[in-house]
């Protein structure tokens, strides 16, 4: 597994497939290419001072470390996005909720490209307005 680092690919995962949890985000996205899987983790200023967003991004790369490779789809990148309850959630439950996770994402990227919501892009509905 690599990690990932440039901006342009945190962006491109994050118009992928989402899934919440009270611990983090796993925004996920299928590559055409045969490279490795990449992972990145990220954690916003609002989640507290530059230690405890340390703390959670160390307490999310751990999860990934023990997570079995075999949950983990090939040809993939995956972005856990840190939230505050990560400082304070039980690791075991934190690494069921991760392994839950990776496999909601797997159904929705199946089927093509979905928008963060699970859904399919489409055009958007007709809006008639009677005139005044």
């Amino acid at each position: 597994m690599d990690r990932l680092r440039q901006r342009a690919d945190f962006l491109a995962v994050a118009n992928g497939a989402r899934v919440n949890s009270p611990a983090f985000v796993l925004q996920c996205r299928r590559r055409d290419d045969g490279g490795p899987i990449r992972i990145g983790f990220t954690v916003t200023k609002k989640n507290g001072n530059a230690p405890e967003r340390n703390r959670i991004r160390r307490r999310l790369r751990e999860l990934v470390k023990r997570l079995d490779p075999v949950s983990i789809q090939p040809h993939h990148d995956y972005v856990l996005v840190g939230r505050r309850d990560a400082l304070t959630r039980d690791f075991a439950t934190m690494l069921d909720d991760l392994r839950i996770a990776l496999a909601k994402p797997a159904r929705h990227t199946a089927k093509g490209q979905t928008t963060g919501r699970g859904r399919t892009p489409g055009p958007a509905p007709a809006v008639s307005r009677k005139p005044d």
